[in-house]
C-alpha cells in the first residue's frame, strides 16, 4: 500500500489558524463507517444527538507542556530550537533540535542563566538526547521560558496558550495536544453525563509517533515512534462493563484510539496497565476496542489519515474529506471535527 494512496487536495486557506469560540461551536461531519453516508452538523455540540445512554466516551487527559525552547550554541552563539519529546532518564530528554547538523554530540546549548543542556547522543529518528543542567526546578523553569509547541502549519500567534489545551488536561507530558478533545467544554461534558453517557480517561503522552511525517513510499516500511500510555483500573472496569452491556466505546481522538487498541491487542479485555506503544494502525487492522471515533481532519498522507481509513475505509474517508473541502470545513489542529460511527 502506497503512502500516496492517502493523499488529497487541500486549499491552504482551509487550514485553521485559530480555534473557534466557544470551543464547541466548531462544525461536525458525521460518517457512517459501514455505508459511507456523510451528514453535517452545524455545531460540534450537536454530537449529543448521536450519543446513546450507556455509551462511554474515552478521553486522553494528557497535558501539553511548553515544550519548545530557544537557546544558543555555546561558543558560536548560533540560535537553536529544541522541542522536548520524551523524558528518558534523570535530567535527560529525547528532543528534536533545529538546526540538528550544528548540534553534534558534546554541543552545549544555553537557554538562560538557569538552564543549559548538553547533547549526549543521537536517536535513530534524527533527534538528540539532551542532558539538562538546571539551577532550580526544571518543570518550573520550563513553564516560564518554554512556548506551547504549535504545529508548523499554524502561522498565527496564539494569544491564549490554554486554547491548545483540553479543558480536562491533567497529566503533564505531551509535546502536542490531543486535538479532537479541544472541542469539548465543561458545559458540554456535563450535558453528556446528564444524558447517561459515561466519561472515561486514559493517558497517552503525544510525542514523535503521532506527528512524525511518513518519509517512505510504502506504508509497510514506516516505523512508529514509541509513546507512553496508561490506563487505570477504574477506566478498565467501566470499558469492560460497557462492552458486556452491548453499548459503544467511542474514542475521542486518534491517541485514545491507539492506547485502547494497544491494550486490547495485548489482553483479552481492558486491564489497568501502562507502557510504551508504537502501534501503527492502517487499513487491514482489526479493531477490538472501539465502536466509534471522534477526530479532526488530518494532514494528507499522514499516519492519522491511515488510521481513520482503517476504521472505515480509504474510499469513504477520502470521499468525506472531499465533501469537507467542498463545504469549506476548517482542517487540522484548530479545525472542525468528524464523528465516525
Amino acid at each position: 500500500m502506497k503512502v500516496t494512496d492517502f493523499d488529497y487536495e487541500l486549499p491552504e486557506e482551509l487550514i485553521a489558524q485559530h480555534p473557534v469560540e466557544p470551543r464547541d461551536t466548531a462544525r461536525l461531519l458525521t460518517l457512517d463507517k459501514v455505508t459511507g453516508e456523510v451528514a453535517h452538523k452545524e455545531h460540534f455540540y450537536d454530537l449529543l444527538d448521536e450519543l446513546h445512554e450507556g455509551d462511554v466516551l474515552v478521553f486522553n487527559n494528557t497535558k501539553v507542556i511548553p515544550a519548545r525552547l530557544y537557546g544558543q550554541r555555546q561558543g558560536s552563539g548560533g540560535k537553536v530550537e529544541v522541542l522536548l519529546l520524551t523524558p528518558c532518564g534523570e535530567n535527560r530528554w529525547e528532543c528534536l533540535v533545529k538546526p540538528g547538523k550544528k548540534c553534534p554530540i558534546g554541543q552545549v546549548i544555553e537557554f538562560d542563566d538557569r538552564l543549559s543542556g548538553t547533547v549526549i547522543d543521537k536517536t535513530e529518528f534524527g533527534g538528540r538526547i539532551i542532558e539538562f543542567t538546571c539551577n532550580g526546578v526544571f518543570d518550573d523553569v520550563i513553564q516560564e521560558i518554554g512556548e506551547m509547541p504549535l504545529p508548523p502549519y499554524i502561522k498565527e500567534r496564539l494569544d491564549d496558550p490554554d486554547r491548545y489545551q483540553t479543558v480536562y488536561a491533567k497529566e503533564s507530558g505531551s509535546a502536542a495536544a490531543p486535538t479532537a478533545g479541544l472541542h469539548f467544554t465543561d458545559d458540554l461534558l456535563n450535558k453528556i453525563e446528564q444524558k447517561g453517557v459515561h466519561i472515561a480517561f486514559i493517558t497517552l503522552h503525544v510525542g514523535l509517533g503521532t506527528f512524525r511525517p511518513v518519509s517512505v513510499d510504502n506504508i509497510d516500511d514506516h516505523e512508529m515512534h514509541s509513546e507512553y500510555y496508561q490506563m487505570t483500573q477504574e477506566t478498565a472496569d467501566l470499558l469492560n462493563q460497557t462492552k458486556e452491556n452491548g453499548k459503544r466505546v467511542i474514542s475521542v481522538g486518534t491517541t485514545s484510539t491507539r492506547t485502547l487498541e494497544t491494550i486490547r491487542r495485548d489482553h483479552p479485555q481492558f486491564v489497568a496497565t501502562s507502557g510504551w506503544t508504537d502501534i501503527f494502525i492502517y487499513p487491514g487492522f482489526e479493531f477490538k476496542a472501539i465502536d466509534g471515533l471522534i477526530t479532526n481532519f488530518h494532514l494528507p498522507k499522514s499516519t492519522l489519515v491511515m488510521l481513520v481509513s482503517a476504521f472505515s475505509s480509504k474510499k469513504y474517508i477520502l470521499n468525506a474529506y472531499h465533501k469537507a473541502v467542498e463545504m469549506e470545513y476548517r482542517f487540522f489542529s484548530f479545525g472542525d471535527a468528524m464523528l465516525i460511527i
